[in-house]
């Protein structure tokens, strides 16, 4: 088991792996908080394949084979447990034999074949909570991993779609999801996201992130998500809901400080 309860879960990283030295910059910045925050358990996540664009023009990242090599470099540079996004059931065993935690994308979270082959690989399985679901649906994505053999699973809230080109976060989503899973997980920067409203491609609205987040960790949620990137104005996707990764020790501290409150003051955490 990954999960420790004891310490509060943040799975952080860029979205894109854009190059080799962007990660090992990200995972400095990860460390150097981790060391001042204990408390704070890191997942070290990027997306090697962006296959799920907007645009046939949006860049796709390194690519898996490619960024699986400097993902198992930077897990003994860096010690932290790693996690990137799996598409297809073909790609499953090969992702596992690096990450640590295989995730389900959103838009994919029903496919039975894709989570029959994350399950089998007995890896954590992180799988987002599809726009189009309702928190009560999540029991039956569970219930499939747990056919095919999952074990340890982390379900995500990303946001419900709300109208067009729009994102909406139910609070109450933590608390329901936690009548059948012991892990809910919040992912705070796709969920500012605005899908599709940038002529072309996603768009967000990076300033309510850190405050949907603090509501989260009141609500319910034991565990964070956050896409971070050192210039997020010039990644290569989802720039405008990432968090500028100098500024957020003083995110992770906050977090931390609601967690902790919450822990004090309620036992269902």
């Amino acid at each position: 088991m990954l999960f420790d309860a004891q310490r509060l879960l943040i799975i952080a990283g860029p979205c894109a792996l854009e190059s080799e030295q962007l990660v090992l910059d990200v995972a400095d910045f990860l460390q150097k908080i981790q060391q001042r925050f204990p408390q704070v358990q890191f997942i070290f996540k990027v997306s090697l394949d962006k296959a799920n664009r907007s645009s046939v023009n949006s860049a796709r990242g390194i690519g898996i084979e490619d960024g699986l090599i400097i993902l198992e470099q930077l897990k003994r540079r860096y010690c932290f447990p790693v996690t990137t996004d799996v598409h297809l059931p073909e790609q499953a065993k090969e992702v596992a034999a690096v990450c640590d935690v295989l995730q389900v994308p959103a838009f994919l979270c029903r496919q039975t074949d894709l989570l029959a082959a994350v399950a089998k690989t007995k890896r954590t399985i992180s799988v987002k909570k599809g726009q189009f679901l309702s928190p009560q649906e999540m029991y039956y994505v569970l219930e499939k991993l747990r056919y095919f053999g999952a074990g340890e699973i982390w379900p995500i809230e990303r946001g419900t779609t709300f109208g067009y080109n729009n994102l909406v976060v139910d609070m109450r989503s933590f608390m329901i999801v936690k009548q059948f899973s012991p892990v809910a997980i919040f992912d705070a920067t796709h969920s500012v996201q605005l899908p599709g409203a940038g002529n072309g491609k996603t768009v967000g609205c990076r300033e309510f992130v850190e405050h949907l987040a603090y509501g989260a960790l009141a609500a319910g949620a034991n565990g964070l998500f956050f896409e971070v990137h050192p210039n997020p104005s010039e990644a290569i996707c989802d720039g405008a809901n990432q968090l500028d990764v100098h500024h957020f020790e003083k995110i992770v501290k906050n977090c931390l400080e609601f967690w902790q409150l919450r822990k004090t003051v309620c036992c269902d955490i």
